[in-house]
């Protein structure tokens, strides 16, 4: 299993995203949460900017093809995507996850 960490510049933008990726079966769950605040430095200039942080839950298989599609689809010039190997996942979820996920 792997999460990837993507942040979207709305609620509404992140789920919009999140259904399409589930609905291609790329990802067997996403959540959305609002209210993040992620401070950078962009071309010169420090930026503060609210965003919703997507976590999403795939297979490695799926890793690449979930990667295209989220760049392919986001509305930023260069989308966070960051993902991180999931040492630990209870079976039942896991079994669950596999069975979504092409």
């Amino acid at each position: 299993m792997r999460v990837a960490l993507v942040t979207a510049p709305s609620i509404e933008v992140g789920k919009r995203l999140a259904r399409e990726l589930v609905e291609a079966r790329l990802a067997a769950c996403v959540n959305v949460l609002p209210g993040v605040t992620s401070v950078y430095e962009w071309k010169g200039e420090i930026c503060e900017d609210g965003e919703a942080l997507l976590v999403i839950k795939t297979t490695a298989s799926a890793i690449f093809d979930l990667e295209r599609a989220v760049l392919a689809k986001h509305t930023y010039e260069t989308p966070e995507f960051v993902v991180l190997d999931a040492k630990h996942v209870e079976a039942s979820y896991a079994n669950w996850l596999f069975g979504q996920v092409d």
